[in-house]
């Protein structure tokens, strides 16, 4: 599970500020806890987004300090991340993964879309054309 920090703060105003501390650019709010770490999740997935379209780095959850709030992003989310910092390991441009898979080009930018439903046997499937593997595992939840 992919879980980034948060730092929730009480506003003046009785709501709670949400920043990141790994995403500098994330700001979000909510009128209760609750509220303000589902809205951090959106926050902190459209900030990578940017970071994708972009083609810049996109950081590893740095480790929360004691007693921090955490938010997990949803697993498909993960995989499409995953699957971009390999193409950037690998040097492998959407181009080339799509000459790769047989598909066109605008299939690959679906599959690094966040906001797609793409479905997970097409990671899978991009994955083993840049000779790695998707490993999925059910752990006791925390």
């Amino acid at each position: 599970m992919l879980s980034y920090p948060v730092k929730l703060t009480r506003d003046t105003n009785g709501t709670f500020l949400v920043t990141a501390p790994d995403f500098p650019e994330v700001t979000t709010f909510g009128d209760d806890t609750t509220e303000a770490l589902l809205r951090a999740v959106d926050a902190i997935a459209t900030a990578i987004q940017g970071r994708i379209s972009d083609g810049a780095d996109v950081p590893q959850p740095s480790t929360p300090k004691q007693r921090q709030k955490s938010v997990a992003l949803p697993a498909l989310l993960w995989a499409k991340l995953e699957l971009y910092r390999v193409m950037r390991q690998t040097g492998t441009r959407k181009a080339e993964l799509a000459r790769r898979l047989k598909v066109h080009p605008p299939q690959i930018d679906r599959l690094l879309d966040l906001d797609h439903d793409s479905r997970l046997d097409q990671i899978e499937r991009a994955a083993r054309a840049m000779g790695r593997e998707l490993h999925i595992e059910m752990r006791p939840a925390a």
